[in-house]
């Protein structure tokens, strides 16, 4: 048992399979710190495991604790973390730079400790963390080193151990993790002789991680378990090799250095890329010429042969210019060239043909040759597995090479090759490691060529022979290459150079190394460990609240890292300048014009000016704000508040709002209803006329709704509807009855088409009820006269439905019928009965209105077919239906099908040209059953517009009640009318004439310069990359959906197309539209059911109210409207403050700008900083354009839509959105600039941004007519110009008080001609896209391809089995895919296929 760091007892928990050293080591690392000294394959980490199931107990969350396993390298993260997964219960999680923890914050971190107990990383993750203390030591119980040995100078480990154990345990403080390091070997160093300074270093190593190195007392101990292999050393005599091929072949490759380094002059490149081209090209240089010395001519064209693929790309230069990897593939080529000229030409040869003369000839190094006979003198061994150790990559992939040529013939042996991380040479990625080395182990490989990765990496325990080809450069590396032949009988040969005394007298040393540097850590374990010392100490900045530090190593890296994370653009990218005077002992830092503070000075010891200034400008830029508390970025923390509030709204199901006006209680006794009178008029001609509707509701609609005119779509031709509010009445509860029982039978019928669940409904009304429903009654009514008579006649023409027969008196409601009755399935009836009656035929369940008799038809009447027969009514019913007419001589009643209910409110609806042949009939008296009666035909045309007129009027009001909710909220005396409100709630997905994108518009526009200017007056300090983020966090369709949802808003919006078929019959009292009564904001409305919202639909809709409080009302009203949502906006004018420069008539042409902004700077300064692009920093210039641009952006943006907008209302959604895209787009911005001469005046200092202006008003004065759309031209514009147009926005906006009417008269000029219908054009991807889903081509994925510093897109479409493509070249990608559609749009209307509808 033993005590932890906190007073907490630790017991060993071993497994059964653990041996005694093992267990050994385990008892001492429970005490104290330890390191673990044994060679490798000898199990360290079965070790940590323990350590780790000993301290499980204290890890077991809910526990805060943690253990932390860090390994040098990304491969062994996975691998260890499996091995700890397997042999605990402990859940392990796995770190490394790929998964994005460069970025991540504390409350990632946090979420990370809570899941996980054991976390596996490299050093430099958990370094990081410690120093922007979103890790803290005293949260960690056990902290693991794999390979400990390179703890040392500013490696990760070493930084850990110095910056953070060591400073803790000299506060005293108790909570300090139990430290667990392993090695094959503490040395890190060439071998020596000194028995005392390998002590020196053993010691270091121990009071650097505080612990004690533990070992057994000698190899044999490890022996008795792991087998070792046995040493040899294997001898090459240096042959001498044509002293005048290879003076020939180096001279030659000089010559080509001069070659290229010349044609690099005459290119179009920047200076950085010529000069960056140059010194890659004397690095390739000096790669062949390391080859040609070691390995051997053949092997050095091998490697010019591998450079010459860009798949195979060896060297890890990142992202080269085009023109850069041009020219190492030219001069790699040439190379080739000059090496195979040297080769005897003829099929016979090859390097394998007589290798002793091959290597006479200086094609192959006499060490090479060393290598292939060794190999060779185990042909016999069964299932070869061999390691061979390299320096430098370009040997390994060689000489892979060499081998596979000249094995498989021989040995049938198979090479590959592992390329580590340490070099210029560009790594294999692990997934292709770990295939190689899995390869390896099941006998698919035999051979790897391996650079120090193969030494601490991945397990490879087959492996049976090791060679070093290239001789250790540590104890460390000889140690554990050594140790990477596990198998029983093993060899480890090493190649040395025979006579050079000082390569044998080292591998003495190496070969003796392990017994003297036991004996010394043995000799001294008894030693306390000693006090770190002030070596390691340097000067640090602390956060109090946090602990979080930034050391005078790390300041640098942190500095480097905030200026990547400023805003930039594709001709600069901002770094930090130092400008170290050493002689003087002073050092000048030069921060980005984006940065707060600019300028930072320093003195002190002129070996550390750069990190002494570095340090102090950490503190002040956490100072300012510009760092957190945590010592990262802002924008960072930003970032990472957006993502995290600017997650899916969930908004999966919302609930339905309906409006109280149209929902009662149902309960007994009379009842008040308001009355509006619904007049219908025809612009069509139709037999048919059109009656008027009463439409009484519970509730009066409110003072904007008591007169709606609407204008419907209908088969036949347009239906306006008027709507006026005339007087209320009393019901009583029977006629009410009545009422409901009229309007639920006469829509059933017109929505069904048949009788069949007609008493079901009809039974929902028997007994009282007390339940919440619709409740308003749609009435026929009479000649009114300026007053409301409802027609009671025919509302009470339902009692016939319980009548199996009729009181014939009763019956007659006409003095003109006679007496004259007819035979029906009721009966007997009154003709006049029968007139303007509804009837069914149950033989056909067919329902029609009777308009009259047929004088002179009767059943014996003749009835001609549609195939031309003629036949009698009576035959017809008897052969047809199998009906035998009992009345045959009963005049027939004309009949007329009921109308279909259909949606009128649905745009793009087509009138149909004439009525269906089918629509009248005659029918036998005796086969109809009457329904209702009298109800006229014109009562039943009328009554199937009122569901869309209906949904139209429950859709107002639901827009009234929204806008009603924000009532206590508004401006005064703004008046914002209903259908405004009607029109920003209603989707496209509704298929309606009115809908939100318009105002959504708008209301985007406006809320984005709100929002601008708020965040640009209030964070004067901040770079536009902040504000943008602080901009998006409020505007994302996240954040708008968020707040919509907690003010309700989502319910009152309509998202369906209406469909009659849903629609709700009021009064009908089904259980299924049980509504709920809701408050909101003490404001009543009822609900029902849910439906599915999209986020970004409710984000539209909170837009398109902002667009609709703005047309309708005002800034003012709109502003108040988004503080009820809660975006608080102040538009009140702010001084912008900040260092102005010297003289700004010195770096512009004031006069010049005035006068063609037709404008006088009242600070002349803001005119400077919109001119002045990021690459252009002086001290006395101290910002970029970039802050105004971000406010000159949305300000622009604004005023262009507004315009648009009120230019022409009656545009279609669609259209004003194109407009607005065509008319704010940058290209269309440089387009203006370019016209303007502004680009002869932008303050700049990059050579690419030069060139690529030059070059762009070269090609713009080639066009022979100039577009007005940005997009039309088929010049690529730098971005940079279009950004000025909206940075001098933001100047005039900023200068005259933010005043945008000022701001569009003077940039108005600059913009025209601006953009209209007549010549808007729409972006050639997108008209090609929207052609190709109408007409349903088929269009390609565009293909991409570059060459040169040049963007080829190839577009295909096949339309109606015709393919039309079309390949385009541009200076980028975006604006090669433009021409490339533009051209193929052509070649699609010039076949005579329409590109629009």
């Amino acid at each position: 048992m033993a005590i932890d760091g906190g007073n907490q007892q630790v017991i060993a928990d071993s497994v059964p399979f653990a041996r005694s050293y093992q267990l050994e080591a385990l008892e001492k690392a429970l005490k104290q710190n330890t390191i673990v000294f044994f060679e490798t394959g000898t199990g360290k980490t079965l070790i940590a495991i323990m350590l780790l199931r000993s301290y499980a107990h204290l890890l077991r969350k809910p526990s805060p604790f943690i253990s932390v396993f860090l390994v040098p390298t990304v491969v062994l993260v996975t691998q260890q973390a499996e091995a700890v997964a397997i042999l605990t219960d402990l859940k392990v999680g796995k770190y490394y730079g790929e998964m994005g923890v460069d970025y991540w914050d504390a409350a990632t971190w946090n979420l990370q400790k809570d899941e996980n107990e054991v976390l596996v990383m490299t050093p430099q993750i958990l370094l990081d963390a410690l120093r922007h203390s979103f890790l803290k030591l005293d949260q960690i119980k056990v902290l693991i080193f794999d390979e400990c040995h390179n703890a040392r100078g500013k490696h990760p480990y070493a930084c850990i151990m110095t910056e953070f154990y060591h400073r803790e345990m000299i506060s005293n403080n108790l909570q300090l993790p139990r430290v667990f390091g392993m090695t094959a070997s503490p040395i890190k160093a060439k071998a020596s002789s000194s028995e005392s300074a390998y002590w020196d270093q053993i010691n270091e190593l121990e009071k650097l991680m505080n612990s004690k190195v533990y070992t057994c007392d000698t190899e044999s101990v490890l022996a008795q378990y792991v087998p070792f292999a046995t040493p040899k050393v294997k001898t090459y005599k240096q042959v001498d090799v044509p002293y005048m091929e290879f003076a020939c072949i180096k001279s030659d490759l000089y010559k080509l250095i001069e070659k290229h380094e010349l044609s690099l002059n005459g290119q179009s490149i920047s200076t950085s890329v010529s000069k960056s081209a140059k010194q890659r090209l004397h690095k390739v240089l000096s790669t062949f010429m390391y080859c040609l010395d070691e390995l051997g001519i053949w092997l050095a064209m091998k490697a010019a042969e591998v450079l010459l693929h860009e798949e195979a790309d060896i060297f890890s230069w990142g992202t080269l210019a085009v023109s850069e990897k041009a020219i190492l593939r030219a001069f790699s080529l040439d190379a080739v060239k000059v090496f195979s000229a040297i080769f005897p030409e003829g099929p016979q040869w090859s390097i394998g043909s007589n290798v002793i003369a091959n290597m006479e000839a200086g094609y192959i190094t006499s060490k090479v040759m060393c290598l292939v006979e060794t190999l060779l003198e185990y042909r016999k061994v069964k299932e070869l597995r061999c390691i061979v150790f390299v320096e430098r990559i370009v040997s390994a992939i060689v000489i892979c090479n060499l081998l596979n040529e000249l094995l498989p013939g021989l040995s049938g042996w198979r090479t590959e090759y592992t390329a580590g991380n340490n070099s210029r040479f560009q790594n294999q990625s692990r997934k292709e490691q770990n295939k190689i080395v899995d390869e390896f182990r099941k006998g698919m490989v035999n051979i790897i060529i391996a650079t120090s990765m193969l030494e601490e990496g991945l397990d490879v325990q087959s492996c049976n022979l090791v060679i070093r080809f290239d001789p250790s450069a540590t104890v460390c590396s000889f140690i554990q290459s050594r140790g990477r032949a596990r198998m029983q009988d093993s060899d480890f040969v090493l190649l040395v150079e025979s006579g050079n005394v000082s390569a044998l007298a080292q591998v003495k040393k190496y070969l003796a190394s392990g017994t003297i540097i036991r004996s010394e850590c043995l000799s001294h374990s008894d030693l306390p460990c000693e006090p770190l010392g002030e070596k390691y100490s340097e000067p640090c900045y602390k956060v109090e609240s946090t602990g979080a530090i930034v050391t005078l190593s790390s300041s640098v890296s942190l500095l480097y890292f905030y200026c990547s994370r400023l805003p930039s653009d594709g001709y600069f990218k901002p770094y930090p300048r130092w400008n170290i005077r050493k002689e003087l002992g002073s050092c000048t830092l030069l921060l980005p014009n984006s940065c707060p503070i600019q300028i930072v000075e320093a003195r002190g010891d002129g070996k550390l000016l750069k990190q002494l200034t570095a340090l102090e400008a950490c503190k002040l830029l956490h100072r300012v704000g510009e760092l957190t508390d945590n010592l990262v970025p802002k924008i960072l923390e930003e970032e990472a508040d957006t993502k995290e509030s600017g997650g899916e709204c969930s908004v999966d199901e919302q609930t339905k709002y309906f409006p109280p006006e149209l929902i009662n209680s149902c309960g007994n006794g009379d009842t008040v209803y308001y009355c509006y009178l619904i007049e219908l008029k025809q612009n069509f001609q139709y037999e048919v006329q059109l009656q008027e509707i009463v439409l009484a509701v519970p509730t009066r609609l409110g003072y904007d709704l008591e007169m709606i005119d609407l204008d419907l779509d209908v088969d036949r031709g347009k239906l306006l509807v008027h709507i006026k509010y005339m007087e209320h009445i009393i019901l009583t509860s029977e006629q009410i009855a009545h009422c409901r029982r009229f309007q639920t039978i006469l829509f059933r019928i017109l929505l069904d088409h048949h009788v069949n669940n007609l008493q079901v409904h009809l039974g929902l009304y028997s007994g009282s009820k007390d339940c919440t429903e619709f409740d308003y009654l749609l009435l026929p009514c009479v000649d009114l006269h300026q007053n409301v008579y409802i027609d009671w006649r025919r509302v009470s023409a339902v009692q016939y439905l319980n009548n199996g027969s009729f009181d014939k008196q009763a019956d007659c409601i006409s003095t003109k019928c006679h007496g004259h009755y007819l035979n029906t399935k009721n009966g007997l009836v009154c003709i006049c009965m029968l007139e303007n009656s509804l009837v069914c035929t149950p033989h056909n369940g067919s329902i029609y209105c009777i308009t009259g008799t047929l004088d002179g038809y009767d059943g014996n009447s003749n009835l001609e077919l549609r195939d031309g027969e003629v036949i009698s009514y009576k035959s017809y019913y008897e052969k047809r239906h199998g009906i035998k007419l009992q009345f045959e001589g009963q005049i027939l009643l004309r009949g007329k099908r009921i109308f279909t209910v259909q949606n009128c409110l649905q745009r793009c609806r087509t009138p149909k040209t004439k009525e269906l042949s089918n629509s009248s009939v005659e029918l036998p008296p005796e086969l109809c059953s009457i329904i209702m009666s009298p109800v006229s035909i014109s009562t039943l045309y009328s009554f199937s517009f009122l569901p869309s007129i209906m949904h139209r009027i429950e859709s107002l009001l639901v827009a009234a009640n929204l806008k009603n909710l924000q009532a206590d909220s508004s401006v005064k005396n703004v008046f914002i009318p209903t259908i405004t409100v009607l029109e920003a709630i209603t989707t496209k997905k509704c298929q309606e004439k009115i809908h939100l994108e318009s105002l959504e518009t708008l209301g985007d526009s406006f809320l984005k310069y709100a929002v601008s200017q708020q965040i640009f007056k209030t964070n004067q300090n901040h770079h536009e990359g902040l504000l943008s983020i602080k901009r998006q966090k409020i505007v994302s369709n996240a954040n708008l959906c968020k707040l919509g949802c907690a003010r309700n808003i989502a319910g009152f919006i309509r998202n369906e197309p209406f469909d009659p078929k849903t629609w709700i019959i009021p009064g009908s009292g089904s259980a299924e539209y049980k509504l709920k009564e809701e408050l909101i904001l003490s404001k009543t409305v009822y609900s029902w059911g849910s439906r599915k919202l999209k986020s970004k639909r409710i984000a539209d809709v909170v837009e398109a109210l902002i667009g609709a409080f703005l047309s309708a009302g005002s800034e003012i009203a709109a502003l108040s409207f988004m503080s009820w949502l809660g975006i608080d906006v102040d538009f009140a004018n702010v001084p912008y403050t900040r260092n102005l420069p010297v003289n700004p008539e010195f770096h512009v042409n004031v006069k010049y700008f005035e006068s063609l902004l037709n404008y006088s700077f009242l600070d002349v300064s803001l005119l400077v900083e919109a001119l002045t692009h990021g690459s252009y920093m002086l001290p006395e210039i101290p910002r970029c354009y970039q802050r105004l641009e971000f406010l000159g952006d949305a300000v622009l943006d604004y005023l262009i839509t507004t315009d648009l907008y009120n230019k022409y209302p009656g545009l279609s959604p669609g259209l004003l959105t194109d407009l607005r895209s065509a008319s704010t787009n940058n290209d269309f911005y440089a387009q203006s600039a370019v016209k303007a001469g502004l680009y002869k005046h932008i303050l700049y200092a990059s050579q690419d941004l030069h060139r690529h202006i030059v070059n762009t008003i070269h090609n713009f004065e080639r066009l022979s007519c100039v577009s007005t759309s940005g997009w039309e031209s088929e010049t690529s514009f730098p971005k940079v110009l279009g950004d000025v147009i909206e940075s001098l926005a933001g100047a005039i906006l900023v200068d005259s008080g933010y005043d945008m009417e000022t701001v569009f008269q003077c940039l108005r000029p600059l913009l025209e001609p601006m953009i209209t219908l007549d010549t808007l054009r729409l972006h050639p991807v997108r008209e090609l896209t929207e052609l190709c889903q109408n007409k349903h081509y088929k269009l390609k994925k565009p293909l991409v391809s570059h060459q040169n510093g040049v963007s080829y897109v190839t577009v295909e479409v096949e339309a109606d089995g015709v393919v039309h493509q079309n390949s385009s070249s541009a200076a980028d990608k975006k604006k090669a895919e433009i021409i490339a559609c533009k051209n193929v749009l052509n070649s699609l209307k010039e076949s005579r296929i329409p590109s629009t509808e």
